[in-house]
Protein backbone atom coordinates (compact mmCIF):
# COMPACT_ATOMS: atom_id res chain seq x y z
CA UNK A 1 0.00 0.00 0.00
CA UNK A 2 1.28 3.37 -0.44
CA UNK A 3 1.13 7.07 1.10
CA UNK A 4 -1.19 7.94 -1.95
CA UNK A 5 -3.98 4.73 -1.00
CA UNK A 6 -3.32 5.38 2.44
CA UNK A 7 -3.76 8.73 2.26
CA UNK A 8 -7.46 8.20 0.41
CA UNK A 9 -8.28 5.30 3.16
CA UNK A 10 -7.80 7.96 6.23
CA UNK A 11 -10.01 10.52 3.44
CA UNK A 12 -12.96 8.01 3.23
CA UNK A 13 -12.97 7.38 6.66
CA UNK A 14 -13.33 10.95 7.65
CA UNK A 15 -15.87 11.43 4.91
CA UNK A 16 -18.01 8.49 6.69
CA UNK A 17 -17.49 9.56 10.62
CA UNK A 18 -18.49 13.63 9.13
CA UNK A 19 -21.46 12.28 7.80
CA UNK A 20 -22.11 10.93 11.18
CA UNK A 21 -21.02 13.66 13.50
CA UNK A 22 -23.36 16.16 10.85
CA UNK A 23 -26.44 13.87 11.09
CA UNK A 24 -26.02 13.75 15.10
CA UNK A 25 -25.36 17.51 15.32
CA UNK A 26 -28.64 17.61 12.90
CA UNK A 27 -26.77 19.72 10.38
CA UNK A 28 -28.42 18.10 7.96
CA UNK A 29 -28.02 20.95 5.00
CA UNK A 30 -23.72 20.39 5.39
CA UNK A 31 -24.35 16.57 5.87
CA UNK A 32 -25.89 16.03 1.95
CA UNK A 33 -22.65 18.36 1.18
CA UNK A 34 -20.76 15.32 1.78
CA UNK A 35 -22.83 13.32 -1.24
CA UNK A 36 -22.67 14.33 -4.65
CA UNK A 37 -25.40 16.37 -6.47
CA UNK A 38 -27.27 13.76 -7.74
CA UNK A 39 -26.55 10.97 -5.53
CA UNK A 40 -28.80 8.25 -4.23
CA UNK A 41 -29.64 7.09 -1.17
CA UNK A 42 -31.56 3.91 -0.35
CA UNK A 43 -32.43 2.87 3.34
CA UNK A 44 -33.59 -1.20 4.17
CA UNK A 45 -35.30 -2.70 6.64
CA UNK A 46 -33.96 -6.75 6.74
CA UNK A 47 -35.07 -6.82 3.07
CA UNK A 48 -37.32 -4.37 2.17
CA UNK A 49 -36.80 -0.79 0.73
CA UNK A 50 -38.34 1.67 2.89
CA UNK A 51 -36.87 5.01 1.95
CA UNK A 52 -34.99 6.38 -1.68
CA UNK A 53 -33.91 9.48 -2.22
CA UNK A 54 -32.44 11.48 -5.15
CA UNK A 55 -30.08 14.52 -4.65
CA UNK A 56 -29.59 16.69 -2.38
CA UNK A 57 -32.75 18.82 -2.15
CA UNK A 58 -34.45 15.33 -1.29
CA UNK A 59 -32.26 14.06 1.35
CA UNK A 60 -31.83 17.39 2.96
CA UNK A 61 -35.70 17.64 3.23
CA UNK A 62 -36.02 13.99 4.93
CA UNK A 63 -33.16 13.62 6.56
CA UNK A 64 -34.02 17.00 8.51
CA UNK A 65 -37.82 15.81 8.77
CA UNK A 66 -36.64 12.18 10.28
CA UNK A 67 -34.27 13.77 12.85
CA UNK A 68 -36.69 16.51 13.85
CA UNK A 69 -38.18 13.49 15.71
CA UNK A 70 -35.46 13.06 17.99
CA UNK A 71 -33.85 15.08 20.69
CA UNK A 72 -30.77 13.13 20.36
CA UNK A 73 -29.00 10.79 17.60
CA UNK A 74 -25.97 9.59 18.02
CA UNK A 75 -23.77 7.54 15.25
CA UNK A 76 -21.12 5.11 16.57
CA UNK A 77 -19.04 3.89 13.43
CA UNK A 78 -16.99 0.82 13.70
CA UNK A 79 -15.50 -1.09 10.82
CA UNK A 80 -14.93 -0.02 7.21
CA UNK A 81 -13.62 -1.54 4.18
CA UNK A 82 -12.69 0.35 0.93
CA UNK A 83 -11.51 -0.39 -2.18
CA UNK A 84 -10.14 2.45 -4.06
CA UNK A 85 -9.95 2.67 -8.27
CA UNK A 86 -8.47 5.99 -9.15
CA UNK A 87 -11.07 8.33 -8.65
CA UNK A 88 -14.08 5.95 -7.63
CA UNK A 89 -14.23 3.54 -4.97
CA UNK A 90 -16.34 1.36 -2.90
CA UNK A 91 -16.53 1.31 0.56
CA UNK A 92 -18.89 -0.63 3.47
CA UNK A 93 -19.41 0.72 6.75
CA UNK A 94 -21.08 -0.44 10.22
CA UNK A 95 -22.62 1.53 12.38
CA UNK A 96 -24.51 1.65 15.63
CA UNK A 97 -27.37 4.37 15.72
CA UNK A 98 -28.80 5.53 18.83
CA UNK A 99 -32.41 7.66 18.58
CA UNK A 100 -33.70 9.10 21.35
CA UNK A 101 -37.17 10.56 21.26
CA UNK A 102 -40.83 10.67 22.77
CA UNK A 103 -43.63 8.36 21.55
CA UNK A 104 -46.80 8.79 23.62
CA UNK A 105 -45.68 11.16 26.22
CA UNK A 106 -42.77 8.44 26.81
CA UNK A 107 -39.35 9.06 26.32
CA UNK A 108 -38.31 6.36 23.88
CA UNK A 109 -35.29 4.72 22.77
CA UNK A 110 -34.42 3.40 19.36
CA UNK A 111 -31.16 1.38 18.41
CA UNK A 112 -29.77 -0.01 15.18
CA UNK A 113 -27.97 -2.23 13.82
CA UNK A 114 -26.74 -0.18 10.20
CA UNK A 115 -24.35 -1.24 7.50
CA UNK A 116 -23.58 0.85 4.61
CA UNK A 117 -22.77 0.43 1.53
CA UNK A 118 -21.48 3.18 -0.19
CA UNK A 119 -19.98 4.32 -3.81
CA UNK A 120 -17.86 7.13 -3.81
CA UNK A 121 -16.30 9.62 -6.26
CA UNK A 122 -13.60 12.17 -6.24
CA UNK A 123 -14.67 15.60 -7.72
CA UNK A 124 -12.34 18.54 -7.29
CA UNK A 125 -9.76 16.56 -5.06
CA UNK A 126 -12.19 15.41 -2.33
CA UNK A 127 -13.91 12.05 -1.65
CA UNK A 128 -18.06 12.35 -1.81
CA UNK A 129 -20.57 9.97 -1.70
CA UNK A 130 -22.73 9.32 -5.01
CA UNK A 131 -24.48 6.54 -3.83
CA UNK A 132 -25.42 4.68 0.32
CA UNK A 133 -27.56 2.14 0.64
CA UNK A 134 -28.16 1.68 4.82
CA UNK A 135 -29.27 -1.86 5.87
CA UNK A 136 -30.80 -1.64 8.86
CA UNK A 137 -30.18 -5.10 10.28
CA UNK A 138 -31.64 -4.79 13.67
CA UNK A 139 -33.81 -2.64 15.87
CA UNK A 140 -34.51 -2.46 19.41
CA UNK A 141 -36.79 -0.26 20.74
CA UNK A 142 -37.65 0.48 24.70
CA UNK A 143 -38.70 3.09 26.90
CA UNK A 144 -35.86 5.11 29.14
CA UNK A 145 -36.88 5.38 33.07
Amino acid sequence: MDITELADRAALKELVDTVSILADKKEVHAEVQLFTENAISETFAGSMSVLRLKGRKEMEEAFGNFLNDFETVYHLNGQQTVTINGDSATGTSYCLVTLIGTENGKKMKTTIGAIYHDDYIRESNRWLIARRVGNFSWQEKRELQ
